[in-house]
């Protein structure tokens, strides 16, 4: 248990001053892929204000991937396709709400208790 919390942990960044996880690294908690995270969100996007997720500005993007492991390099070009979408705890939730798998729903325990 307290290992998936530290897994957790170590992919929440400080963005603008605030304590947010990325949503390709949400999506992995979750199980699912990255695009079907996004594409609820896009559903369900009254779900989400801004002070629950905000898609990070390309010089942010930027500055992540190269502080990311190697596996997080870009196989193809040097540019960013889609800017990433950066979610509080509350957006965490949230988005383990509008997926309503039995995956994220099991995991959104951890992360809320990664973000403490």
């Amino acid at each position: 248990m307290s290992n998936q919390i530290a897994t957790i942990a170590s992919v929440i960044r400080t963005i603008r001053g605030k304590k947010m996880i990325l949503d390709a690294d949400l999506a992995r908690i979750y199980g699912v892929p990255t695009r079907r995270l996004n594409e609820q969100v896009r559903r369900n996007a009254k779900r989400f204000p801004s002070d629950f997720m905000f898609k990070l500005t390309a010089a942010e993007s930027e500055s992540l991937l190269r502080s990311r492991s190697q596996i997080a390099i870009l196989k193809r070009g040097t540019n960013i396709k889609y800017l990433p979408l950066a979610f509080t705890e509350q957006g965490a939730i949230m988005a383990a709400n509008v997926l309503n798998s039995p995956e994220a729903v099991r995991m959104s325990v951890f992360v809320v208790r990664a973000f403490v």
